[in-house]
């Protein structure tokens, strides 16, 4: 099972990771499998990395084998989504990009993946037309909609089997729409498809 997560795909928003130096055609990394927090258990914060920052992000969970497919078959690829929360250390994030070095300690450790549970696509008209949240504390802090992606859900789908192939159960998780917001001992985090909530876990 592999975890992909995208590079700043809100070309029109601040976006977390943004980089003008970056190349054109979107910009994948990967978080390991121990990335993974599911099922409302807590995301302990932890205390090696330095400031630690996130943002909810649209889903999508891979339904079926395929390498090198054209966008125009990509909807076939797919069959759930659901919101996800992408977490960073931030400090340690930005000495290794100074560093030119890689990115895994400051973007895949433990839990920095939190994932909540998976709605058929077929629940919704259009999987670019999703409107998604997230609530801190029970107060909306981040409101955003798949229709502001820079690459559509198809087009990542194509780009990432040119050169990976994709397998059942793999996740994608389509970018951050927002700046970071900083994570906190005791939060509680709640994330929304439209008005059904998805998510729910807490901080510690």
């Amino acid at each position: 099972m592999k975890i992909f997560t995208v590079l700043g795909n809100y070309p029109s928003k601040t976006g977390a990771l943004q980089d003008a130096s970056l190349p054109k055609g979107p910009v994948i990394y990967l978080k390991p499998d121990s990335a993974l927090l599911k099922g409302s258990k807590p995301f302990f914060i932890p205390d090696n990395l330095g400031e630690i920052r996130y943002c909810a992000e649209l889903v999508v969970r891979i339904c079926r084998l395929g390498k090198s497919i054209p966008t125009r078959f990509a909807y076939r690829y797919y069959d759930a989504v659901t919101v996800g929360v992408n977490f960073i250390a931030s400090d340690l994030l930005k000495k290794l990009r100074t560093s030119g070095l890689p990115w895994d300690k400051a973007t895949g450790f433990d839990a920095s993946a939190a994932l909540g549970e998976w709605v058929s696509k077929e629940k919704f008209y259009n999987v670019q037309a999703i409107h998604f949240h997230l609530n801190v504390n029970d107060a909306v802090s981040q409101e955003s909609c798949s229709s502001d992606m820079g690459y559509t859900v198809d087009e990542l789908i194509s780009s990432i089997s040119m050169y990976d192939t994709l397998k059942t159960g793999d996740m994608l998780y389509t970018g951050c729409p927002v700046d970071l917001m900083p994570a906190h001992i005791e939060d509680h985090i709640s994330g929304f498809l439209e008005d059904r909530k998805v998510l729910d876990f807490n901080l510690k």
